[in-house]
């Protein structure tokens, strides 16, 4: 799947701005605050929604233009987008019946399964709970065996159990060669999903690719740490007097602090503790979360 300079307007409101990234298999998180332009970015990518400029492909064709690239895409969007006067099975079984499916009733038996949907399907949509409603979205997006996934915050309204259920889904289906893409604002979420994100900021691409590599690419920006070591008071002062550090807290034999020059940090530090005769016996980042690194792009 690829995106290439694609914008779009609304009159005098740019929502999506030069937006440009290749995907292929696995998961990967779309990011951002409300109002960033996810809804509309996956909105074009389906082919829902036309480009004011740029250009999508999905498995080698405009969704737009092409039966078969949209015959490739598989979609949960945000909004309920259910009938609710129908069954759960009718609901799926109309679904792989649009799809093209052959073998109606074992797509939507396997479809099904693989969101763990069973019991009384033949109640009204109207009358199950989110969560099973939105089971059965998924389970509609699936039953035609699409190769690519998009999934609008699909774990709106499920609950524990049923969100590591959806997640470990979600990893077997990027395993077996489907491109998934999740949008959602639940960063723990996120982070395991897995680690490959496009952070949308200001109907922007802020960043594409593992986090942690992203995070770890930004030297310029402050970046928090825990030591641990013998001598915490002498060692502190050391890093503060050399401009090594700032925000320093000592807690018990540990030191939390923040550097702006987290190269040079990593370089001195060891030696400021032989200095003073200190044992070191860890160094470990304490902000090189998803949260962290979401926080530094969209500010």
């Amino acid at each position: 799947m690829v995106a290439q300079g694609v914008s779009k307007a609304f009159g005098s409101l740019v929502a999506v701005s030069e937006v440009s990234f290749a995907l292929g298999p696995g998961v990967t998180a779309l990011l951002g605050p409300n109002g960033a332009g996810k809804s509309t970015l996956l909105r074009m990518l389906c082919g829902l929604s036309v480009p004011t400029t740029g250009s999508i492909a999905v498995a080698g064709a405009d969704p737009r233009t092409s039966s078969a690239a949209r015959a490739q895409i598989g979609l949960v969007p945000q909004q309920d987008g259910v009938f609710e006067r129908d069954s759960v099975r009718s609901f799926v079984e109309l679904a792989a019946t649009l799809g093209g499916v052959t073998d109606i009733k074992s797509a939507t038996d396997q479809a099904l399964e693989r969101v763990e949907l069973d019991g009384p399907l033949d109640r009204p949509l109207g009358s199950f709970s989110k969560g099973m409603r939105q089971r059965a979205k998924i389970a509609s997006a699936l039953v035609h065996d699409p190769s690519v996934l998009f999934l609008d915050e699909p774990l709106n309204g499920l609950d524990p159990r049923q969100r590591r259920s959806m997640i470990a889904l979600f990893h077997d289906l990027g395993e077996q060669g489907k491109t998934v893409v999740v949008s959602s604002h639940v960063l723990d979420e996120v982070e395991r999903f897995g680690s490959n994100v496009l952070v949308i900021a200001r109907g922007r691409l802020a960043a594409q690719g593992d986090f942690r590599a992203i995070r770890s690419l930004m030297n310029d920006q402050p970046l928090r740490f825990r030591l641990t070591c013998t001598e915490t008071l002498k060692v502190a002062a050391a890093l503060v007097g050399g401009g090594l550090a700032t925000g320093i807290e000592i807690i018990g034999d540990s030191i939390e602090l923040t550097t702006v020059d987290a190269p040079l940090f990593r370089a001195r530090v060891a030696m400021v503790c032989k200095h003073y005769d200190a044992r070191l016996y860890e160094l470990s980042p304490l902000d090189e979360d998803l949260e962290s690194v979401f926080r530094y792009l969209v500010s």
